[in-house]
């Protein structure tokens, strides 16, 4: 259960309890009974632009896509960069969004809580009070389905995928 050892000890037994039970694949197709449809680089880019022009009017992000390299392992769903480049006599920056390719069939809840951290992170860098108050702006369910992620990440290490 790596993927919920900062949870309370509570949380976890009761996850623990699904899992011996062998209902924690019906715990999690209960509560998101279906795969998005954002399958490729390009509705994925539209799904981003659209979250990103309610909330951040101001930032561009010139890249969206599923990205293979990306480690799940490692804690890493997701990343945000922000390439900066001289030129002429200005300094750009682009920003790029990356999602890990496992979410291709996941909920579009995993999915919109993924394009939600990693908007967030143009806006506040670390992950602090600031950063999780602006991502359950966002996304008032922010901090639900990100365990409910993780309870999932769970389910695929022992049983493998549901979508």
């Amino acid at each position: 259960m790596k993927y919920l050892n900062h949870y309370p000890k509570d949380l976890q037994d009761k996850i623990k309890v699904l899992i011996e039970k062998e209902k924690l694949s019906s715990y999690i197709k209960t509560k998101y009974p279906t795969a998005h449809n954002y399958t490729n680089d390009k509705t994925l880019y539209s799904y981003v632009m659209d979250f990103k022009n309610e909330y951040f009017k101001k930032y561009q992000v010139s890249k969206v896509m599923y990205d293979g390299k990306i480690n799940v392992i490692n804690n890493a769903l997701g990343m945000h960069s922000i390439v900066s480049r001289v030129q002429g006599g200005k300094l750009k920056s682009k920003n790029e969004i990356r999602v890990a390719t496992i979410f291709k069939n996941m909920p579009e809840e995993f999915l919109q809580m993924i394009v939600v951290h990693e908007l967030a992170h143009f806006k506040e860098r670390e992950h602090d009070k600031a950063f999780y108050n602006l991502c359950t702006f966002m996304m008032p369910s922010y901090h639900q389905v990100e365990f409910d992620l993780r309870v999932y990440l769970t389910h695929i290490d022992l049983y493998g995928k549901l979508y």
